[in-house]
């Protein structure tokens, strides 16, 4: 969006409204891990350091709202991706990760895992999934043609019902990148990540 251009205007959600997913700290029962607090002298594992819900939201969050900071506070390790760090949890090999709980509910909902291996201890507000937009240099009429294709799809039956009815997506939500990823922004600001065009 701040260096090309793009322009998201929708995103998938589900019948009600509701959409994305909330960052969580997570361990396992009888960790003695029972508040964030706990961390301190501990291990937490991330995802990757591109990550907004794998490491950036909970660096920025554990500094501003816990003045936690890693290698000073708590030991980081990186596990690779959500999956990694949730199955480590669930199976004792991490003793706390911060992952994103869209991943874990389809683990969840597949078997994976079992509900009651793993512990939250900490859940964000609410981010954003995947935007779908346009090149701000296409021609206007052929930017609303696009986003009327999204806004008049029918869901009903379709390939993307299929695949995202797990999840309950059900609709596309019309967004705005001002209002709806202003928090990735802060996040992203907490951690001094730059948005200069080189």
């Amino acid at each position: 969006m701040n260096c090309a251009g793009f322009r998201p205007f929708t995103i998938m959600a589900r019948e009600d409204g509701s959409f994305g997913y909330e960052m969580e700290i997570i361990t396992y029962p009888g960790s003695g891990i029972e508040k964030v607090e706990d961390l301190k002298g501990k291990s937490l594992a991330f995802t990757s350091p591109t990550s907004n819900s794998g490491f950036k939201a909970p660096s920025a969050i554990l500094k501003a709202d816990f003045g936690m900071e890693k290698d000073r506070d708590f030991e980081a390790t990186f596990s690779g991706k959500h999956d990694n760090s949730i199955l480590g949890v669930a199976n004792k090999d991490y003793i706390a990760a911060s992952i994103a709980n869209s991943v874990k509910f389809r683990m969840i909902s597949r078997d994976v895992i079992k509900e009651d291996q793993v512990v939250t201890i900490f859940k964000s507000q609410t981010f954003p999934t995947t935007g779908y937009g346009v090149a701000h240099n296409l021609k206007p009429e052929l930017q609303e043609q696009i986003k009327d294709a999204f806004f008049s799809f029918e869901w009903a039956g379709s390939s993307l019902e299929r695949e995202f009815s797990k999840s309950k997506e059900a609709k596309f939500l019309p967004i705005t990148y001002q209002e709806f990823w202003d928090v990735i922004r802060k996040i992203d600001s907490a951690n001094d990540v730059s948005y200069a065009c080189q």
